[in-house]
C-alpha cells in the first residue's frame, strides 16, 4: 500500500513537471512573438521618421518613440533597438533652430531624454550626433519649458564621462549658472548636478566654473537639507569655486557664506562636511591673516574638533590643519592636533596598556573635544551678551 502511495506521487510530480515545462514554453514563445512585433514596430517608427518629408510626419514618429519607450516592459532593450535602427541622427538633426518650429525641437528632445536615459550607449551616440550645440542655444532660449528641458539633457548627457570634455567646452557653463539664479526648482536641482558632473571630469577640458555661481548656490545651500545628496554637490563646487581668488571673494562677500560653510562642517554629511572644511581650508590658506577672524566669529572651532574625531579620514587631516591656522600661536610654535593626539596615547598607554591604549586615547580626544565645545559655546553665549541693546540700536 506504501508502495503504490509512493509510486501515485511519484506520477503526480513528474506530471507537475511535465505541465510546469509546457507553461515556461509557452511564456517563452508568447515573448519571443511579442519581441518579433517590437521588433517590427520599431522599425516601422524608425523608417517613418527617417523618410518623412513633412515636419508634421518627423513630429509624430518623435512622439511615438517617446510613447514606446516609456510603456514598453523592455524599455532598455528597446532603447538600444532604436538606436540601433538610426533614429538617433534625424532626432538631433531636429533640434537645430534653423530648420525645425519649436514643437519638432521639443518632440525630439522628449524622445532623446527617453532614449537616453539609463543607457551609457545611447548617450554618447547622441552627443556623438551633434545634439550640443543645439542644445546650448536651447539654454539660451526665452521658453522656459524649452529650456528646463534642454537643462534636462545636458544632466542626462552629461552622466557619462566619455561627454564630459565635449560638454565642458560647449560654453554651457555660465548658461547653467543662470539657471541656478532664475530657473524653476526642478531647473536649479539639474544646473547643480550638471555642473557637478561636468567639474569632476578627469579629461580635459574641464570646465571652468564661474564665481557668480557661488551666490546661488550659497543660497541653495541654506535652504536644502544637509545631509542631503544636493548639499554633498552643492559644497563640492564651493570648494572648487573656492580655489580661486574670485571665488574665496564671492564666498566672503554672500550673506552668511563662510557661516553656511561652517554649518556644513558641523550640521552636514560625512561628504557635505569633507567639502566644507576643504572650503574654509583653502581660504585660510590662501591669506591666514584674512580669513583667521572671520572664520572663528562664525564659531568654526566645535565643529571642527568634532571633524577631527568623526569625519572622514580627509576631513580630519583638513579639520587639524584649519585648526592650527587658526590658533593664535605663529606657524613656528603651533601646537599640532596630531602632536596632541601622541600624547593623549602615550598618557593612555601608561594607564590601561598598549592593548586598550586606542580606545581608551579615543575616549580621551572626544572628551576633549566635548569640553572645548562646551567652552566655545559660554564664550560665544558671553560675547552676545556683551552687546548691548543701545549698541545693537547703533551698529
Amino acid at each position: 500500500m506504501v508502495k503504490e502511495e509512493i509510486l501515485m506521487e511519484e506520477e503526480e510530480e513528474e506530471e507537475g513537471k511535465g505541465n510546469l515545462e509546457e507553461e515556461e514554453e509557452e511564456e517563452e514563445e508568447q515573448m519571443q512573438t511579442k519581441n518579433r512585433k517590437c521588433k517590427s514596430v520599431i522599425e516601422e517608427i524608425a523608417e517613418k521618421l527617417k523618410s518623412a518629408v513633412e515636419e508634421v510626419e518627423k513630429i509624430e514618429a518623435a512622439k511615438e518613440i517617446r510613447k514606446l519607450v516609456r510603456k514598453s516592459s523592455f524599455s532598455g532593450k528597446t532603447r538600444s533597438r532604436f538606436a540601433a535602427a538610426g533614429v538617433i541622427p534625424p532626432l538631433v538633426d531636429m533640434l537645430q533652430p534653423c530648420s525645425y518650429s519649436l514643437l519638432a525641437r521639443e518632440a525630439a528632445l522628449l524622445a532623446l531624454l527617453n532614449l537616453a536615459s539609463r543607457n551609457e550607449r545611447n548617450k554618447i551616440r547622441i552627443v556623438a550626433s551633434g545634439a550640443i550645440p543645439p542644445l546650448v542655444e536651447l539654454l539660451k532660449f526665452q521658453n522656459g519649458n524649452l529650456k528646463e528641458l534642454a537643462a534636462a539633457a545636458i544632466l542626462t548627457l552629461s552622466a557619462a564621462a566619455a561627454n564630459k570634455p565635449t560638454i565642458a567646452a560647449s560654453g554651457v557653463g555660465p548658461l547653467l549658472v543662470q539657471i541656478l539664479s532664475s530657473g524653476t526648482v526642478q531647473g536649479r536641482v539639474d544646473s547643480v548636478t550638471s555642473l557637478h558632473n561636468l567639474s569632476t571630469s578627469k579629461e580635459d577640458p574641464k570646465l571652468v566654473l564661474d564665481a557668480r555661481a557661488v551666490y546661488p548656490l550659497m543660497n541653495l545651500l541654506k535652504d536644502c537639507k544637509k545631509y542631503s545628496k544636493f548639499a554633498e554637490k552643492t559644497t563640492a563646487l564651493l570648494e572648487i569655486l573656492s580655489n580661486s581668488e574670485e571665488g574665496r571673494d564671492a564666498i566672503t562677500n554672500a550673506d552668511g557664506g563662510i557661516l553656511t560653510l561652517v554649518e556644513i562642517v558641523e550640521d552636514g554629511s560625512l561628504v557635505s562636511t569633507e567639502h566644507a572644511v576643504g572650503a574654509l581650508l583653502s581660504l585660510c590658506q590662501s591669506s591666514r591673516d584674512k580669513y583667521r577672524e572671520l572664520i572663528l566669529k562664525e564659531g568654526a572651532i566645535p565643529g571642527l574638533l568634532r571633524l577631527t574625531a568623526e569625519g572622514t579620514p580627509l576631513a580630519q587631516e583638513r579639520a587639524r590643519t584649519l585648526l592650527d591656522l587658526l590658533r593664535d600661536s605663529p606657524p613656528e610654535n603651533r601646537f599640532s592636533s596630531s602632536t596632541l593626539e601622541r600624547i593623549v596615547y602615550d598618557f593612555a598607554a601608561q594607564v590601561d596598556g598598549t592593548d586598550k591604549a586606542a580606545d581608551t586615547a579615543k575616549r580621551l580626544l572626544q572628551d576633549m573635544v566635548h569640553r572645548s565645545m562646551e567652552l566655545s559655546m559660554s564664550r560665544l553665549q558671553l560675547r552676545a551678551s556683551s552687546c548691548t541693546p543701545s549698541k545693537v540700536q547703533s551698529s
